[in-house]
């Protein structure tokens, strides 16, 4: 697939019919999508861990607000951590992808030491991914399961996590309430 027709990075947002309790209403960031398959974070599933027990849990000093917490970025591979921020440290690390003006994207312990260091409210962390096979989330778009939006870093550092579902299709001039649910590619 030509990387013109990555659908990454965007958000897709799962249409109201989608019952998979995995992504019953989620938010997704999509960070990487070929012919090979696709990775994307959930963004609205923040778990009971915190981010200063994770790290200790790691041997890594938080230096962050104790009430942060990780979210759970989706089924796949929940052992494995993610980090999402517009920090400096993160644009450092030698792994981080960026997927927007000041958004980046890595998935190591160095980068998780580095954002602890420095960490900001414009972080998330994450356990686990959301993760498609070939072909499987176009297959998914085409029955309807999942739109397409735009990647907006606002809606996924700063809006609460129980507003981000009905926000995103707010902001793509939806009003939630109304959709209906139809194959098709969206």
């Amino acid at each position: 697939m030509p990387d013109d027709a990555s659908l990454a990075p965007s958000l897709l947002i799962a249409m109201p019919d989608l019952l998979d309790p995995n992504f019953h209403r989620t938010v997704v960031l999509l960070v990487y999508h070929d012919e090979q398959g696709t990775v994307g974070m959930v963004l609205n599933r923040p778990t009971e861990v915190r981010a200063s027990e994770l790290c200790e849990s790691l041997g890594v000093d938080w230096n962050g607000a104790g009430e942060q917490v990780v979210h759970w970025g989706g089924p796949v591979q929940p052992n494995t951590g993610w980090v999402v921020g517009e920090t400096d440290a993160l644009a450092r690390a030698p792994e981080a992808l960026s997927l927007a003006e000041h958004l980046h994207f890595a998935g190591s312990l160095d980068a998780l030491r580095a954002v602890a260091q420095e960490p900001s409210r414009d972080l998330r962390l994450f356990l686990g991914y959301a993760g498609w096979g070939p072909g499987q989330l176009e297959m998914e778009l085409a029955q309807g399961a999942w739109v397409v939006a735009p990647l907006d870093t606002p809606s996924v550092l700063q809006v609460p996590e129980d507003e981000l579902w009905d926000h995103t299709w707010r902001r793509i001039g939806v009003d939630p309430a109304t959709v209906v649910a139809t194959g098709g590619v969206h």
